[in-house]
């Protein structure tokens, strides 16, 4: 008899795991309730002339950036509150909303900003998200800009899909 199998009865019964979407989706949304109505906050983030009250246990377990910072015998992690420098007062709000919502909105005037914000605070989902945009918008009034981006960042590719536009449309770009 293998490990997981027990016999009842004359039967193999197995275990088996389940998983409920809606409580996945009822916990995030009662984590953002919580950061609505500022309860349990614990640390404050001065970004730029603004403060962003959050929660060091849903920061950490969001960004492995965070995780090190509230884990790893910092000074911030110490700290109620935690100056970040290099970022845009923006683009953290936005970042914050991704994190207790799960919702990212992104345009074209945000999406270098944020992949910046997501690749220093190692959000692996808001920077392939952010990568995945560039992609589907790449045009004539910023494919030259995307591509100094993505040239910058190694986003290979946003460095395709930049050299293919200009491939195809090379005599609009000249």
């Amino acid at each position: 008899m293998a490990a997981t199998e027990t016999e009842c009865n004359g039967s193999t019964i197995r275990p088996r795991s389940y998983k409920k979407e809606s409580y996945l989706l009822g916990f995030l949304g009662t984590v953002g309730d919580l950061q609505k109505e500022a309860i349990f906050q614990d640390v404050i983030f001065e970004v730029g002339n603004r403060q962003f009250p959050c929660h060091r246990l849903v920061l950490s377990a969001a960004s492995p950036y965070f995780r090190a910072m509230f884990t790893s015998g910092m000074v911030e992690s110490q700290q109620k509150t935690v100056l970040l420098q290099g970022l845009d007062a923006g683009i953290f709000q936005e970042i914050q909303s991704y994190i207790y919502s799960g919702t990212l909105h992104v345009s074209i005037d945000n999406v270098q900003s944020l992949y910046q914000a997501a690749n220093l605070l190692q959000l692996d989902y808001v920077r392939d998200t952010c990568s995945s945009y560039m992609v589907m918008n790449v045009e004539r009034t910023n494919c030259f800009d995307l591509y100094n981006f993505a040239d910058v960042f190694s986003i290979d590719t946003v460095l395709r899909k930049c050299l293919q536009w200009i491939d195809r449309n090379f005599a609009e770009v000249m």
